[in-house]
């Protein structure tokens, strides 16, 4: 590869580690980076690898293989082999033949046969952030020192763009706590005064009932007043929480780049189609979205599913929502406490809606709202 070239594809890099900064997507900068990489260095195969806290991959981003080959292959590789000690000793490896290292251990019967290795780990000072690899390269002669610099290159871009984001990560998780604290200031100034005076006037009424019932009635028309109130009160605080995802894009975007996310995430199939919708209240917005995000995180945690299907209709005035998984199932009684199924029967009825949860074959969660 000629030298313009070579420049090219670093400047290529360069740009999308700048971009991460910018948009904050950094699964698609890892993947510039292991496409490039396995450009720039003539391999065949290239793989980025960031570990998780349970032997497995947090992300796992890779090129050379075709879906059929990775559907072939299985799950994400879990820390083992080559891999796990490139994560433990945190030092670059290049080898003539992967499979005559002591290290190496074994590969899923699908998984291609590699020969020459090179891998360097993605380090932020000495915390090993993640892997990045590649094998088999195309030109005769295996890898080189000069493979070995760049590819050190590439990962150092890499640790940049983990870092940013992991610190993007914790600086939203400041700003929820901050949210969450000033929304319990504001339920406690807004809502509690209503609901304290809501008892009071509901205990007055039962004292005078059987004496006077005319004030009894007027007491009670006084708790049905403030009852408004406080859901008045706590509707405006729902839409306060209404994700920024929602004004900027509405129901459908959001959910659909929700569910293509967690398809990257997960070996399940993750899907979406959605009908032509109105304009829905915010309210009704922030409600579906939670339940669809609480059904496909019980649907990819629990359930063993290989498919899972999300799906928004709308007719006639109602707006429907399925979450469908080809998982084990569960038995509701059972899985109830665990799985937050009251909480989305909770969120339906506030809404006037209804949920249904059937299982038998997999599990289809389907919310009806009005729209």
């Amino acid at each position: 590869m000629s030298t313009p070239d070579r420049d090219a594809i670093l400047q290529a890099v360069s740009s999308a580690v700048l971009a991460v900064t910018r948009h904050l997507s950094v699964r698609e900068v890892l993947q510039v980076i292991v496409r490039s990489a396995q450009r720039l260095l003539d391999a065949r195969y290239a793989a980025l690898g960031v570990p998780d806290e349970e032997g497995s991959f947090a992300e796992f981003v890779a090129e050379g293989l075709t879906d059929r080959q990775w559907e072939a292959i299985g799950p994400l590789p879990r820390q083992h082999g080559m891999l796990g000690a490139m994560l433990r000793e945190g030092a670059p490896v290049r080898l003539p033949d992967l499979r005559q290292d002591p290290r190496f251990e074994w590969w899923p019967k699908a998984h291609p046969v590699m020969r020459d290795f090179i891998g360097v780990p993605i380090k932020n000072a000495e915390q090993v952030l993640g892997i990045i690899f590649l094998a088999n390269k195309q030109a005769p002669g295996g890898f080189t020192r000069e493979d070995e610099d760049l590819l050190t290159l590439f990962a150092a871009h890499a640790a940049i763009a983990l870092t940013n984001a992991r610190l993007y990560e914790r600086g939203r998780e400041l700003a929820m706590l901050e949210e969450r604290n000033r929304m319990a200031r504001e339920l406690h100034d807004a809502v509690t005064q209503k609901l304290f005076s809501l008892r009071l006037t509901a205990q007055a009424a039962a004292h005078l009932l059987p004496t006077d019932p005319g004030k009894a009635a007027a007491e009670l028309d006084r708790v049905q007043r403030l009852a408004g109130e406080a859901l008045a009160e706590l509707r405006a605080v729902i839409v306060e929480l209404r994700p920024a995802e929602l004004d900027r894009h509405g129901l459908a975007t959001t959910l659909r780049k929700h569910a293509q996310l967690l398809d990257r995430l997960h070996p399940a199939r993750v899907t979406f189609t959605c009908d032509e919708l109105p304009e829905l209240p915010p309210e009704t917005e922030v409600a579906v979205l939670r339940v669809a995000q609480e059904a496909l995180h019980n649907s990819l945690r629990h359930s063993g599913a290989e498919h899972v299907e999300v799906r928004l209709a709308y007719d006639n005035g109602r707006l429907a929502l399925s979450v469908r998984d080809d998982g084990a199932g569960f038995e509701e009684p059972a899985a109830s406490r665990g799985l937050g199924l009251a909480s989305m029967r909770d969120r339906a009825e506030a809404m006037g809606g209804k949920l249904v949860v059937s299982s038998g074959g997999g599990t289809t969660v389907l919310l009806e709202v009005p729209a």
